[in-house]
């Protein structure tokens, strides 16, 4: 008898365990602080500001109203660049599965504004989206996944409306099992190739590697980057990640009591070690404080 097969990822989300493992908890580019707070009534609040290397400050405010009985989350927010963005979701209101989505931004000061409508629909076995950008082109791209027994299949498409031809695709084919996950993605109309795989050595280690190849590039070859992350305790964790280039990362997680967690990272440029400014070309440092309640 076949099991039920589960909902797959969407297409954005193939190879995730390693883009996690290999993009996340590194605060390499300054200082950042994210407060988050919620009610009782289904609101919720978050800061976040981020102070870079140059010592200008970005940030914004964003508030989300979550209606669960009519399933409809509604999210703004305001940058420091005066931008304001709105998200309008409605899940599982028209069929089971199916999800809308209308994320606008508007840009007072010079009058630019954006639209993307998005149409997702899950079910066991298939994840498939579709994107309209209602003021660029307006542009219509489309994904789907199809998931069996482990192995995960996608496609992406773009068609620009008024133009009348596709302008991109891509394609991927992968396989997930609980402890390991590898993925290869045909990208930017078989311009790049990517190739990725995560494995979970034991409950407290973490690897993973990926590989780049682009064939439009001035000089074609090969950008692989390895990482691994080990877990100290139930509250900490430490990561590290090296690429061809030579450059050494390290990040390291505290959770300080429930709700309060800081990061720290450092990135060495091995080939420019006497290069001793760690805020300079060749090093960076940075941290990162999460504050939620």
């Amino acid at each position: 008898m076949t099991l039920p097969q589960p909902v797959p990822p969407s297409w954005k989300d193939l190879g995730k365990s390693s883009n996690d493992l290999l993009g996340k908890d590194f605060p390499i580019n300054g200082t950042a602080l994210d407060v988050k707070t919620a009610t009782s009534t289904g609101v919720s609040f978050k800061v976040a500001l981020l102070r870079d290397a140059k010592s200008a400050i970005a940030g914004d405010l964003e508030s989300k109203y979550n209606l669960k009985h009519h399933g409809l989350t509604l999210t703004q927010t305001w940058t420091t660049t005066n931008v304001l963005r709105t998200q309008v979701e409605l899940e599982n209101q028209i069929a089971k599965g199916l999800k809308f989505d209308l994320a606008t931004s508007l840009l007072p000061d010079k009058g630019s504004k954006s639209a993307l409508l998005t149409a997702i629909y899950k079910q066991p076995g298939l994840h498939t989206r579709a994107f309209l950008d209602i003021f660029k082109g307006p542009t219509f791209t489309a994904d789907t996944v199809f998931g069996r027994n482990g192995f995960l299949f996608g496609a992406e498409a773009s068609y620009n409306v008024t133009e009348g031809r596709l302008t991109r695709y891509s394609g991927a084919v992968g396989f997930s099992a609980p402890d390991y996950a590898v993925a290869i993605h045909s990208l930017g109309n078989s311009s790049t190739f990517a190739a990725s795989y995560y494995h979970r050595v034991s409950p407290d280690v973490e690897a993973g590697a990926k590989a780049i190849y682009d064939t439009k590039a001035t000089t074609p070859s090969v950008n692989l980057e390895v990482g691994v992350k080990t877990y100290l305790d139930e509250a900490a964790f430490v990561k590290a990640k090296i690429n061809n280039a030579g450059i050494l990362a390290l990040g390291y997680t505290q959770a300080l009591r429930p709700g309060v967690k800081a990061s720290f990272g450092l990135a060495i440029d091995t080939q420019k070690l006497n290069d001793v400014a760690p805020t300079g070309a060749a090093h960076k440092v940075g941290a990162s404080f999460t504050f939620e309640a």
